[in-house]
């Protein structure tokens, strides 16, 4: 149980204080309700871009990691496709310094042309290590293009889909994205550790209730536009061996559905004792190395995948891999296929990963900004997972496994498919 206090400044922004007087830090994260869902295809990854430019300097701020290291503290920041997280952690008696940084960049930025140069080529460079220098790193712009329409957000990966379109953003085009999306009223304020809400409220108050809410205009999404059929799609690239990916469409985020696919990708892989490793590795014909099964979990539509490493290029390519892959999601489809047994080792997996997360201030403070985004109480969330049944195993598979998906096979480059 994680007791917590949460309240809402006249500004819009939501607060929640979790007071831990068993450590001797305070984390203070900020989640801001922005990612690369509202960028637009001729220019992404500028959402990316912004949560490096926030340590760019702002407006009484010139060296925000200088001013926290001073104070003892550490921090880094997280971007994803739905939203762009900031946390700190500092000592209890310099906690002040976390809430005076926090609420000058929220407040504005310095919006300087150095700042922008400076990261510009951070990102840039951060795109060509992770994305076209690492085996696999552009896997996620193939799977996601031939997942999603063009014109929804999601067919792009965080990072974006060029370097150029980092390379041609303006300090117009970041002044125009910081009023749209960074403000109180697009939020939440989240404190854990050795603070007591009094003093933590008192400082909340003090730093950020009078920074304007700027009124952030809703999001429209146009529909995911996943595959009506099934699709197949190859790339190659300097890799050392070859890998194939089938995704299924699957549901946003807070439906019991989605609760349901997490819970079969732990039965399909979490440990060695699950059935990836058992029947298709372990005890497969050899053809298959590796094997996994994940979310990629979104607040809107997302998307299941089932991962493989073959042994060899042909077994990659004349579609045995994918279909032993769907032959064990289409066993849980059927009725006693999976035990009480079974589900209750998954769930309770999953409590005890749960629990263990959120055992330190950090974890908690981030936790719990996210389930204020969601409008969740944290404390359910244990509760909600254990309502899961076996029927419910077997409908959502059937569902996956009966809906269109896209197979992608990643091939190690040779002279004959690159030229």
């Amino acid at each position: 149980m994680i007791e917590y206090i949460r309240y809402t400044l006249p500004n819009g922004l939501r607060v929640i204080h979790n007071y831990d007087a068993s450590t001797v830090m305070v984390a203070v994260d900020v989640l801001y309700n922005t990612g690369a869902r509202d960028e637009d295809r001729h220019m992404t990854g500028i959402a990316h871009l912004f949560e490096h430019l926030m340590f760019g300097g702002s407006v009484n701020v010139d060296d925000f990691d200088g001013e926290l290291e001073n104070a003892g503290g550490s921090n880094n920041a997280w971007t994803s496709s739905d939203f762009t997280n900031f946390f700190d952690i500092v000592p209890a008696q310099n906690v002040e310094t976390a809430f005076h940084l926090e609420s000058d960049r929220m407040l504005g930025l310095a919006f300087s042309d150095k700042a922008l140069e400076v990261q510009r080529r951070v990102v840039v460079e951060e795109f060509k290590q992770t994305c076209l220098n690492r085996p696999y790193g552009d896997l996620m712009h193939g799977l996601r293009s031939a997942l999603y329409s063009p014109r929804h957000p999601y067919s792009w990966p965080v990072i974006g889909l060029e370097p150029a379109h980092i390379e041609a953003v303006t300090n117009d085009d970041i002044r125009r994205w910081f009023y749209s999306h960074y403000a109180p009223d697009n939020a939440v304020l989240a404190i854990s550790g050795n603070l007591t809400y009094e003093r933590g409220r008192e400082l909340v108050e003090k730093w950020f209730s009078d920074i304007p809410a700027r009124g952030i205009a809703p999001r429209h999404l146009p529909g995911p536009g996943f595959p009506t059929e099934n699709k197949i799609v190859e790339m190659h690239g300097a890799v050392p061996y070859p890998m194939v990916v089938i995704a299924f469409p699957m549901d946003g985020y807070g439906t019991a559905d989605y609760r349901t696919a997490d819970c079969i990708t732990d039965i399909l892989s979490a440990g060695r004792s699950t059935r990836l490793y058992r029947h298709v590795v372990a005890g497969g014909d050899g053809s298959i190395v590796e094997a996994d099964a994940s979310i990629v979990g979104s607040e809107h539509e997302g998307f299941m995948m089932m991962t493989a490493r073959p042994a060899d290029v042909a077994s990659a390519t004349d579609g045995h891999v994918e279909e032993v892959l769907l032959n064990e999601l289409r066993a849980l489809t059927r009725p006693g296929e999976v035990s009480q047994h079974e589900l209750q080792r998954t769930l309770n997996r999953f409590e005890s990963t749960f629990e263990l997360s959120n055992l330190d201030a950090l974890s908690k403070a981030q936790n719990l900004a996210l389930a204020e985004m969601h409008g969740e109480d944290i404390n359910d969330t244990i509760a909600l997972q254990r309502k899961i049944s076996v029927d419910d195993i077997a409908r959502v598979a059937a569902k996956m496994a009966g809906s269109p998906y896209v197979v992608l096979r990643y091939l190690p480059a040779t002279q004959e498919n690159i030229g």
